[in-house]
């Protein structure tokens, strides 16, 4: 029977390759806590150190048939635990950048919502009151801010005089200016 704890490096890497349990259980052993204290020195936090050093060594096992080192095994280990990290890292940027803009998506749709909301409730509000007006008044109204006439042109349509458009639109905006308070002075 093979004492594992008494092979060098080398030795584990050739059975590893032969998909030995017992090798690949004793570079483990050998590596597992210095891996986690380099990776929990950079990354100052537990969970993610185990997690980092758990997929290096899933990763070990997966390739352990292809692992070609042109270095020591602790020297590529520890390099995997690094891009490990490096890779955490850039998913941590990626993650970020990606709730930065969720949350400003989110801050202008409520805005935009908000705003289109406001801006249908206002146009029904005054869609409401223009209703309420008497009929001529509302149709030189409609006539002037709708189909954009001039009052030459509604007079015209009417067959009314202009001075007659001129004092029926005054009379609306009057009226409206009244009933929707202070929301008439950005309409009119």
């Amino acid at each position: 029977m093979v004492a594992y704890n008494l092979l060098s490096d080398d030795d584990l890497l050739a059975l590893l390759k032969d998909r030995d349990h017992r090798a690949y259980a004793e570079i483990y052993q050998r590596y597992w806590s210095i891996l986690y204290r380099y990776s929990r020195k950079i990354l100052q936090n537990e969970e993610e150190s185990r997690d980092v050093i758990q997929d290096v060594f899933v990763m070990v096992w997966s390739k352990s048939d292809t692992l070609d080192l042109h270095t020591s095994l602790s020297s590529f280990l520890y390099a995997a635990v690094r891009n490990s990290i490096l890779k955490l890292f850039e998913r941590g940027k990626v993650r970020e950048k990606y709730m930065n803009s969720l949350e400003q998506f989110i801050d202008e749709g409520t805005n935009i919502t908000d705003h289109l909301v406001r801006n249908r409730e206002l146009a029904s509000r005054i869609e409401s009151e223009i209703a309420k007006l008497p009929a001529k008044m509302r149709e030189v109204f409609e006539l002037s801010r709708k189909v954009n006439l001039s009052h030459k042109e509604i007079a015209t349509r009417m067959d009314i005089s202009d001075k007659t458009v001129k004092k029926q639109m005054n009379n609306a905006i009057k009226i409206l200016r009244l009933k929707l308070g202070s929301l008439a002075s950005f309409i009119f």
